[in-house]
This record gives structure tokens, sequence and C-alpha cells, in this order.
């Protein structure tokens, strides 16, 4: 069977429960009894093991059945989860990590077996030390009938409660055949569940299955040795439904006989009750009453069932050619609302009618697509909490990460990328930023640091927010580092700001770190944040308070495709103005402007507001008369404001981004450009650049 079709499935779902086992592993060490948690790292595990083993990769198939042993110690009650057992659980996790990207590298799991770590997860269950043996000998009390080859036809041992005996006396009144049926699985079977589900099926094709043993959720739990029992009910003889059994692979041996009626005899539970316990036991009872216990089904049916698989996963690139079709909607849309304009009379509001409507209906399908395309930045940020453990024990320090705004959306193109530059600022924040416990108690700090990552929306940005409350950034050693790195003379040093000298440590390969760690100080990271930051049409910047901590924000926009903006027009061409950066517009007259510094600025509502002539920027000569008013468009970056002198306005218009590729990369005012109703082309201005 080819299962190279299924591998982008098993990789999107492998990341999942891999997540979900860090998440669950990193709550286990904190209340190491919690029975949920437990449970859910077994099915992860469990669930991992299976798909590993259907798709062939059988050392990850291994490692995984080895985690999923001990978790079943565990859940028996006899292994208790200590420390040593947490830190080997996530370098299995680590281990399966690895054979994951090597799996999406090369489409093969590798040749490493992890013997190290197979051996450690089988000595933790060597310490359950006797217990299992003791639980076994004790379960095996009733003895089931031994057939000459060593197979015991244990459906013997299986005890009817009133519903089972109530449903088994019905059929036999209806001259059905009552059988006892236990199925051996071959000892190299992978996937155990996998043939018993089948075998299940294959006997619910010719009759029903009224108990099993184990139950049904154990069996499909894989919570069973080699065999189980299954009592049936069928038209069909002996014969026929082991010949049915037997025809699943990898089955070993099926026995069967059937059942004398002195075992379920006198059962005649009421059917009213029989209905009322078989909804309380649907587990148990894997088939609902045959023939005359019609009760019992409709009841059943009035269990309302969970909703699921309501998610569709779709390939990114197919969402990139929906956004590319309702782009060009928009400009067709756009082309529309110019010739109506053109040829405007009283005669056309029909035609107007209709332009209305389509701006509607594209509008809205932007958003629908949009929303199809944003996902919560939880995916990017689950994975930090283990990041924070690791580098806790790795440096010797005490932290913790709190984290907030998980469910904030973004563009997915954006969340793909911004792992790396958040992964940067916290470990920056773990290494540079908090101090060892010895130094925080003579400050009189906790013991314990606080690592913050914040994310909320705000208007057409969301901004992520990476705070700590250690020991804030030197800006002195800055810069005397810069200086000893000849980046800046001492009489540069002299005149910048503390802002200007922070801002420094954004050059590539600036370090301030004085041993080179496998954690920082390599001099790559804040160069690497600043430009992928930018590159995503976004911006980084910190503030810090030496001795209380630093704060890192990241702003990026919602989404890179198409946005509201404001078109302009300077020197006798047209520019597009982001409407998510514009806060007013003023009319300001000349002698309202001021000059300190050499630099001009308008003193507007109590603030001071410097102004960006954009006929200077563009060398785009103004056609507006020196004496006349001013348009100024009044911008906003973070907490900073500035105003864009304009020449005219011309209104807001939805405008679609094109790139202006990487010939046109150096100019960084131009954040890209845009095709007009006319088929003109302006050019998209970038507000926080020009700031």
């Amino acid at each position: 069977m080819d299962v190279s079709q299924y591998l982008e499935i098993f990789i999107d779902e492998t990341k999942e429960h891999l997540q979900s086992l860090n998440t669950q592993l990193l709550e286990l060490e904190q209340d190491s009894e919690n029975m949920d948690t437990i449970n859910e790292i077994f099915r992860a595990a469990h669930s991992l093991k299976g798909m590993a083993g259907t798709m062939g990769f059988k050392r990850m198939q291994a490692l995984t059945h080895d985690m999923e042993n001990v978790f079943s110690e565990v859940r028996n009650g006899t292994l208790k989860v200590n420390a040593e057992m947490i830190d080997t659980l996530f370098q299995c996790l680590d281990a399966l990590e690895t054979y994951l990207s090597t799996i999406q590298e090369s489409g093969d799991e590798g040749t490493d077996d992890n013997e190290p770590l197979i051996k450690a997860l089988q000595a933790h269950q060597g310490k359950a030390g006797s217990a299992p043996a003791a639980k076994a000998a004790d379960k095996a009390a009733p003895v089931a009938e031994d057939t000459s080859d060593g197979y015991e036809k244990k459906w013997k041992n299986i005890k009817f409660g009133d519903v089972e005996k109530h449903v088994l006396t019905e059929a036999a009144e209806q001259d059905m055949n009552i059988m006892g049926i236990t199925v051996y699985v071959q000892e190299s079977c992978i996937l155990k569940a996998a043939r018993a589900f089948l075998v299940y099926k294959a006997i619910e094709e010719i009759g029903e299955v009224i108990v099993s043993e184990p139950r049904a959720q154990d069996i499909e739990d894989e919570r069973f040795e080699l065999d189980f029992s299954l009592i049936v009910v069928s038209e069909k003889s002996l014969e026929e439904v082991i010949k049915a059994a037997e025809g699943v692979s990898e089955i070993e041996k099926v026995l069967g006989e059937v059942i004398d009626s002195s075992l379920y005899q006198g059962g005649k539970a009421p059917v009213a009750a029989v209905a009322a316990e078989s909804v309380a036991q649907t587990t148990e009872v894997a088939a609902a009453t045959p023939a005359k216990a019609t009760p019992a089904k409709t009841e059943k049916k009035a269990v309302a069932k969970p909703v699921v698989n309501r998610t569709v996963r779709v390939d990114i690139e197919k969402l990139d050619v929906l956004m590319n079709l309702v782009s060009e909607l928009i400009i067709a849309k756009n082309s529309l609302v110019s010739a109506s304009t053109v040829e405007s009379n009283s005669n056309n509001t029909g035609f107007n009618e209709h332009i209305e409507y389509l701006e509607s209906v594209t509008t809205n399908l932007h958003e629908s697509v949009m929303k199809v395309r944003m996902v919560p930045i939880e995916s990017v940020v689950n994975k930090f909490p283990r990041m924070i453990r690791d580098l806790s024990k790795k440096l010797n320090k005490k932290m913790e990460l709190y984290m907030s705004g998980e469910e904030t959306e973004l563009d997915r193109t954006v969340v793909d990328e911004i792992g790396d530059p958040l992964m940067h600022l916290l470990r920056n924040s773990a290494d540079h930023g908090l101090e060892s416990a010895a130094v925080r108690k003579e400050r009189g700090k906790p013991e314990v640091g606080s690592i913050f990552l914040d994310a909320y929306q705000d208007g057409n940005n969301v901004v992520i927010e990476v705070r700590d409350d250690g020991n804030g950034i030197d800006v002195e050693s800055v810069k005397n580092k810069a200086i000893e790195r000849g980046v800046i003379t001492p009489e540069q040093a002299a005149g910048m700001s503390d802002k200007e000298i922070i801002d420094l440590l954004f050059l590539p390969s600036f370090s301030t770190a004085k041993v080179v760690s496998d954690v920082s100080g390599r001099g790559v990271g804040l160069d690497v944040v600043k430009s992928k930051i930018e590159s995503l049409s976004g911006e980084v910047e910190v503030k810090t308070k030496l001795g209380e901590g630093s704060t890192w924000i990241i702003r990026l926009p919602l989404t890179l495709a198409i946005i509201q903006a404001l078109m302009v027009v300077v020197g006798g061409e047209k520019y597009a103005i982001s409407l998510g950066s514009i806060q007013t517009i003023e009319d300001i007259s000349p002698a309202e402007i001021k000059t300190v510094q050499a630099k001009e600025v308008i003193h507007l509502r109590g603030t001071v507001i410097p102004l960006i002539r954009l006929s200077d920027v563009l060398d785009a000569p103004s056609t507006k008369d020196p004496s006349e008013n001013m348009v100024v468009v009044i911008v906003k970056k973070g907490d900073k404001l500035a105003g864009l002198v304009v020449d005219e306005l011309m209104g807001q218009q939805e405008i679609v981004i094109k790139s202006l590729g990487k010939y046109i990369s150096k100019c960084k005012i131009i954040s890209g450009a845009t095709i007009l109703g006319d088929g003109e082309v302006a050019l998209i201005l970038d507000a926080n650049t020009l700031i």
C-alpha cells in the first residue's frame, strides 16, 4: 500500500500530538497525580504509535510504544511519576521531533534507533516491580477451559449483567444462535486495535456483538494483551462466524462455542429498566437489543453525539490562489466604480445600484477569505513553555513564562514566520534579561524570574510583547561595546540618546554576551528578529529600565494582501497611505509651522508633531502655492506621531497590495504598489519608515 499520499496529513497530525504531549507533560510535572493528564498523554502516545506504524516508520513506532507502556503502568497505579521520568519523556519528545524533521526533509525517519532512550523507558517499566504480576494473578482468578494447543476459551469468564441476560434471552426466543468467541492476535502484529476493529466489523456484518471482554473502549485504546473475547448473536452458524473472524489478517486463532442457555436465563428485566440501563452502558453493550426490545433502540438514539470533524485542512497555496482571485475581482470592481463616475448622469441609477451591490459582495468575500487565512498565534506560542523549562535547567536560573492572548489571530503567512523572532526574544530575556537567583535575592526581587508573552489586537495591527522583570539593558555597556567594536566613535557616542544606543543592538553580529553559549552570544538574534519582522511589514521596538526589566514590542499588520487606504496626490502623482496608520487629517496654514532644531513642526492640540513634506521625500515638486493652506495627514507609529504634507486628498479606497519584487527592495518608504480602477499604478507609502 502506498502511504506517501498521507505523508502531509501524518506530518500535520504528528505536530499536533507532539505539541499536546509537550503541554501535558509540563502539566504533569506540576501535578503528577492528575489522572486526566495521564490519560491524555497515554492517548496521544497511542495515536502516534498507530500513525507511525501505519506509515511504516518502525523506529518512531518502537519509541512511542515504550512511552505508551510506561504510561500504561502509571495508569494502573503500579508506577509513580518522578522528575527523572519526566526528563526521559521530554528527551523522547525531542527524539520524535528529530524523526519528524527528518521525515519532512527526506520522507524517511533516518537510522537513529534511540537505543539509550528505549532502555531508559524500559528501566522505568522495570521499576513497576512485581505489582503488575500480582494484579495479573488477581485478574486471572477464574480459570477458563484450556484447549489442547494452549489456547483458552476465555469467553467463559465473562459475567453477564441483567441487561445482557435480558438481551440474550430475547435473542434465544427469536431462535438466534448465541456464541462465545475468543480471538487471538499474532504476536508480531503491529496494530492490535486495528485488527480487533476489523474482526468486530467482519462479525457485525453477519451478527451482533452483545458483550466484549475487555470493553470496546479498552480494545480501541489497545489495552489488551494478545486476545479478546466476544459474545455474539447471529442467525448464521458458529462456523460462519469463526470463518469471518479468521478472514482478518494477522489473526492467530479463533475459538468459539454455542453458549448454554443456563448462563443467561432468568434475566427478564422490565423493558423500560433495560432501556434506561442500556443507555448508561452504551460502551459495554456494543449492539442494540435485537428483535423485540425496540424501546432500548429509541432511547439510545436520544443520546446527543458531540459534533466532530468541523474543520478542514487546506493547503495554503490553494488559499493564495483564492486570495489572488478576490484581489483581481476588487481591481475589476474599482475599474467599474471609476467608469461609473466618469459617465455619471441622471439616467444610470440602475448601473450605480449594481456597482454598489458588487462592492458589497466583494468586500464580504474579501473578509471571508481573510477569516479563512487567519489562525490563532496559539500554534506558535504553545511550544515556548517547554523551551523556557529547558532554559531554566540549562542556565540554572529559576523562571516562569506567563502567556496571554494566545487566541489573537493573524494571517497564516505571518504566523508561520513569527516563531523564530519570538524564540530569539524569549531566549534573550532568559539569558541576558533575568539575573541569577542570588543576584535577584540581593536586589529584593522574587527568586523566580518572570517572562511575559502578551498578544493583543490594536486597530489593524497585532501587537506581541515580550517582557521580563530582569536587569534591563545596560546602555553604558552597549555604548562601550559599540566603541570597542568600531561601530561608533567616542564623539558620536557622546551625542547619542539612550534609544539610539539601544537600537545598536539590532545591528548584525552585535552581542553583549561575555560568553558564547548554545543559548545566545553568537551575535545572531536581534538583527535577524528586526529583518524578519520588517519583511512582514511590521516593526520592533524596545523599552527598558535598568534594574527593572525590558519590553520588546512587535507590531504586525493583520493582513498582507488587501487593505483600506487613503489615496492622496503629491506632485501630480497618486499615492496610497494605509488607513490603519492614519490618526486624523488636518488643514494647516503656513503661519502655524514652527521650527525646532532646524526641523519643521506643528503644535496640534497640546502635542508637537514633526512635519514630513512628501514632495521633498519623493522628489515630486508640489503643485500647490506655498501661501495656501496645507493638507496634513497625521500618522502614528507606536506612540510617535508625524504629519505628512500632501497636495490633495482623493478619498478612501480598498486596494490590493502588489509586491514590487526584489529589484526595488532598497526603497524602504515604498511598501508596494496597487493597480487603480483606470489601470494606473499607484505606489503605497510606508508610514512607519517615514516616521
